[in-house]
């Protein structure tokens, strides 16, 4: 109950401040939203899979991801920025959730796998295949937001003028994660990759894809002292 709470909570504070009179958003709300959509995909897995735990370290990253909101809020929407703007977001943010949910299940099946294989607490948990099952569908749900996320980019951008698809730092690393994430499913599809081989490949996709947006924004709101967009 405590762990609703603290979501039912978390979720109004990112709604406040994304729909409130001076909306705001940056590297720290966007990976608070993250941890709320993956501690979201936990709540309603657990009425299928009761025997799934990890509320302990999710809601220690829930409470890491709302203290690093209140130290960085990020900054005010630009005036000029596109109506459409939001639509970006939410499937950019969508996607961060999905594949956060696949990575914590890929950790999950790792460790399902070594205590296999060192004979330990046998029964604990999903089986391993049930995690291998929901970390690739999280990862197909993923990619295809992550592609309308990119397509909604191309078609307009954050200035009210129009498409403004530039090549920066945020475009490559966007482009580098949704290249990775479709050699995965690829490889899964054709060669049958599977564990160690598709969590790296998984993981470091992850990473790309963190680097695309928070990672961006952390170097200019905290490293460079930017605000606006």
């Amino acid at each position: 109950y405590a762990l609703l709470i603290a979501w039912v909570l978390h979720g109004g504070v990112l709604a406040l401040s994304l729909v409130g009179p001076t909306p705001r958003f940056g590297f720290a709300p966007a990976l608070s939203m993250t941890a709320w959509l993956v501690l979201t995909v936990y709540a309603i897995e657990r009425q299928v899979f009761p025997q799934m735990e990890a509320r302990w370290a999710l809601a220690g990253l829930g409470a890491a991801a709302v203290l690093l909101s209140i130290a960085f809020p990020g900054t005010v929407l630009h005036p000029s920025a596109s109506p459409l703007l939001p639509l970006h977001w939410a499937l950019g943010i969508a996607s961060y959730g999905l594949f956060a949910a696949a990575v914590v299940h890929a950790w999950l099946m790792m460790r399902a796998e070594r205590h296999i294989r060192q004979a330990t607490d046998p029964h604990a948990g999903l089986p391993l295949l049930t995690l291998e099952r929901l970390t690739f569908r999280f990862v197909a749900m993923g990619f295809a937001l992550l592609s309308a996320t990119l397509l909604a980019g191309l078609l307009f951008g954050d200035a009210a003028a129009g498409p403004s698809w530039r090549w920066d730092h945020k475009t490559v690393f966007s482009v580098g994660a949704w290249a990775a994430f479709a050699l995965l499913l690829l490889g899964r599809a054709r060669f049958g990759w599977r564990g160690r081989k598709a969590v790296r490949v998984l993981y470091f996709g992850s990473l790309l894809l963190l680097l695309a947006y928070a990672g961006s924004r952390f170097v200019l709101e905290v490293v460079m002292g930017r605000q606006g967009w």
